[in-house]
């Protein structure tokens, strides 16, 4: 029953991937219809949105492929809270779950950072005069490049990958 889950979650991550690849192949399938300039960054910021989207719901499936790993099959949880409460703290992976989200930098944080990001419009900009120009840092939010969003997705499925083999050997 979990290694549907964790076909599920294999599937999501895959999907993404494609939607990433896209990414530098925003090129017309005939040579009458280019798309312009607009229409690319359409397309670029669809596929990131939409990869992005598709991480996050892998790392919910996640959260109930381990629960059916731990034959808890009568809910569904959507945090690491709720995975604790249905399965434990005390169990290895909770513990290794809770050490992700508390590093910076892991696959977690940049998850949550991701998610953070997604549920909020984006921050409005001032325009930028000689009269008004002041350096100064701004948060720029989680990096959504391809290249960090393949890292994350491969480490969400090294982790899930993982999982599944160690609990198929029982």
């Amino acid at each position: 029953m979990a290694s549907q889950w964790h076909s599920l979650v294999s599937q999501k991550l895959f999907l993404a991937r494609t939607l990433l690849g896209q990414l530098d192949r925003f090129t017309a399938q005939n040579e009458e219809y280019a798309p312009n300039e607009a229409e690319q960054a359409l397309r670029r910021e669809a596929a990131i949105q939409g990869a992005i989207e598709l991480i996050l719901r892998s790392r919910r499936l996640l959260l109930v492929m381990i629960a059916r790993l731990y034959q808890e099959k009568s809910r569904e949880p959507s945090t690491l809270t709720e995975l604790a409460s249905v399965i434990g703290e005390e169990s290895r992976e909770i513990d290794r779950l809770r050490e992700l989200e508390h590093r910076a930098g892991s696959w977690w944080d940049h998850l949550d950072q991701l998610e953070t990001a997604q549920g909020r419009p984006p921050a409005t900009r001032k325009t930028v005069s000689t009269e008004n120009i002041i350096a100064i840092s701004t948060d720029s939010g989680p990096d959504r490049s391809a290249p960090a969003l393949l890292k994350t997705l491969n480490a969400v499925k090294n982790f899930a990958d993982d999982l599944e083999e160690q609990h198929s050997e029982w």
